[in-house]
């Protein structure tokens, strides 16, 4: 240990009380304990950390190290390697390294010895829901069937008959959590772990509840009633919290997770809020214009196309596609007009098409033209 500045370490002045350098300590440890800390200098800061308070935590080893350069003075008793002491209540005024690591592991959830035992949480439950294109537009509300885990109400979740017959666990003291020391080669930490023996209850059953066995749950059907909120989407999840498996004892219980599945419709297509779809036009119409009908979601639009209008135009009616999300917003609809000619033509119709055409010149198709330029300037 000599050569060290434990003062440094610790980030403390010399004349530092025992307080301060409790304090500090717990700082540093908490920040750089190996089970809270993965950098890959954390385990030899925290080694160096438990070195450095090993000598200025205890009055005989600090005054050897003031007076010596080492806590290996004329005073010193036992063995210099390792920190098991420390972490079984050695430590002088300081109240040792068992209090401090409680106090470590408390703040990050762990309760400690003295903390009161983590309440269990159910898992949560995963299932699908079929809507149609309708239900998942203009929102539904469903009542659904599944099972789920739910704590025994004959034993109160003890698993003991009439949840009376258990008693305390030994090993945890009833806090259904307990501290594991480990030895490895940067030094001895203490992590805490859910109690083997009573795996976590902290309670030991004398006579098992008939009704779940001494499980404390038992699975059942339910029915659950589900609001679909409108403009939900094909693959979206709703959420509905404490619905789903209780915990294996006593606790709160996991959620339900519903993957909602919507069924495709005939015409439209859905892009987040907008809806698509290619509406197939004579080109006659396209040509001269005129009014055609679309459809919405709830009835029907008469539109006015443009004389003119070219293949491909896409005509947007606003506010008329789907709903966002929890806001008064809704989305588009985007029209793609495809002007269709005829398959079939009678003679008669031939002859009026093929008077019509000697009544255009080469100027009423710029873009006929345009490209007859280009193939010219080719040759």
């Amino acid at each position: 240990m000599a050569g060290k500045d434990y003062y440094e370490i610790l980030g403390v002045s010399k004349g530092a009380d025992a307080d301060e350098i409790k304090s500090a300590y717990r700082r540093l440890a908490k920040k750089y304990h190996p089970d809270l800390n993965k950098t890959p200098e954390a385990a030899e800061k925290f080694k160096e950390i438990n070195e450095a308070y090993e000598v200025l935590g205890d009055e005989k080893k600090r005054a050897n190290y003031d007076q010596y350069g080492s806590a290996d003075g004329p005073q010193f008793q036992g063995g210099a390697g390792g920190f098991g002491d420390f972490f079984n209540g050695a430590g002088g005024g300081f109240g040792g390294f068992s209090d401090i690591f409680s106090d470590i592991f408390s703040a990050f959830g762990g309760g400690g010895a003295r903390g009161s035992r983590v309440q269990e949480r159910g898992e949560d439950i995963n299932i699908s829901m079929r809507l149609s294109f309708d239900e998942a537009v203009f929102g539904v509300e469903k009542l659904i069937s599944f099972n789920r885990i739910e704590t025994c109400k004959k034993c109160n979740g003890t698993g003991a008959k009439n949840g009376k017959e258990f008693t305390t666990c030994p090993d945890c003291k009833g806090m259904g959590r307990v501290r594991i020391q480990q030895n490895t080669v940067f030094g001895t930490t203490i992590r805490e772990t859910v109690c083997p023996r009573c795996n976590g209850t902290g309670k030991m059953i004398k006579e098992r509840c008939e009704e779940c066995g001494g499980k404390g749950c038992k699975k059942v059907p339910a029915q659950v009633r589900v609001k679909v909120p409108a403009g939900i989407d094909d693959g979206q999840t709703i959420r509905m919290r404490g619905e789903g498996n209780g915990p294996a004892g006593q606790g709160i219980a996991g959620d339900l997770n519903i993957k909602v599945m919507v069924a495709q419709h005939p015409i439209f297509k859905r892009v987040g809020t907008d809806l698509l779809f290619d509406l197939y036009v004579p080109f006659t119409t396209c040509l001269m214009g005129g009014k055609i009908e679309i459809p919405l979601t709830k009835g029907r639009k008469t539109i006015d196309l443009e004389p003119g209008t070219l293949n491909g135009t896409v005509v947007r009616v606003k506010g008329k596609g789907v709903k966002v999300l929890n806001r008064d917003a809704y989305g588009d609809i985007l029209v793609t007009i495809k002007s269709e000619v005829p398959k079939n033509l009678t003679k008669k119709a031939r002859d009026i098409l093929k008077d019509l055409d000697n009544k255009f010149d080469e100027n009423d198709f710029p873009k006929v033209k345009e490209f007859k330029g280009k193939m010219n300037n080719l040759q």
